[in-house]
């Protein structure tokens, strides 16, 4: 019998996706503050203390403060929002991805319980699923993987929702199989996956080579998901275009015989 609670979803778009939670009189899904984007009149939002699962129920206020200072260590806020169905038919609420990418549902249940993924990649669960931290053992992984020595463990047997950047593909590792990848693109692996970074290479490869110097070793088994656009590569990119020209795009006065954008906005 599930711990979580049973919804129902369905996922919108194709680079800017939301998913759309069916609750019934009851239900409850919880949150990442600020990523709801709809919800029906019958739904009830509630800002909670911790992640919202009711798994420290009946504990003290110490062992509450405590878990909420384990969010906060992985760079979340310390509260949650939830939303509940207090009607008596069936409502709907809506959660949007913060950046360009996919929605990603995964079933903890087909995961022995436990998943560990990318701190910033949490979107909703189903309440009942507990938002931990995972520390990474090894010193490599932790100052060179990319997510430092933290990263978020999901548990429960219910649905829980990422979100990462551009595409998303998930790869089945069998036992002893690896593969390297760029640090930023890891997005969640079963805990089952041996996670470490190795150095990419030659000294001049590593420099010129524009892949940075280390890499992200998994080694199965298990199974893993991958984003092809990490959102740290898209600000860089964004940053370093903005900041060619004195932070004016060289190119806005081509098509314009040099008028610019800013001048028929009437601009200074």
């Amino acid at each position: 019998m599930r711990r979580a609670h049973e919804i129902d979803y369905q996922i919108y778009g194709d680079d800017m996706q939301f998913v759309k939670i069916g609750l019934d009189p009851g239900e409850t899904v919880v949150a990442e503050a600020g990523a709801m984007m709809y919800m029906d009149g019958g739904i009830e939002s509630d800002t909670v203390f911790g992640d919202g699962s009711d798994r420290d129920k009946g504990k003290g206020l110490m062992d509450k403060v405590i878990g909420a200072g384990k969010r906060a260590l992985t760079g979340e806020s310390v509260f949650m929002t939830t939303f509940t169905n207090h009607g008596s038919a069936k409502k709907e609420v809506a959660f949007s991805a913060p950046y360009p990418g996919k929605v990603i549902p995964l079933d903890l249940g087909d995961c022995q319980g436990q998943l560990i993924c990318q701190r910033d990649a949490f979107l909703c669960a189903a309440k009942g699923i507990a938002i931990e931290i995972a520390f990474q053992k090894k010193i490599g992984a932790g100052f060179f993987g990319g997510e430092g020595f933290i990263m978020q463990r999901l548990v429960g047997d219910g649905l829980a929702f990422l979100h990462a950047g551009g595409t998303i593909i998930k790869k089945e590792l069998q036992a002893g199989e690896m593969l390297k990848l760029d640090t930023g693109c890891l997005v969640a692996m079963s805990t089952t996956v041996n996670y470490d970074v190795q150095f990419a290479g030659n000294v001049k490869s590593a420099i010129f080579g524009g892949e940075g110097l280390f890499l992200a070793t998994l080694k199965g088994p298990g199974l893993v998901w991958l984003q092809s656009l990490p959102f740290s590569r898209l600000a860089n990119r964004m940053h370093a275009a903005s900041s060619k020209g004195g932070g004016e795009n060289k190119g806005e006065g081509g098509l314009l015989g040099g008028i610019g954008v800013k001048n028929l906005l009437g601009m200074d």
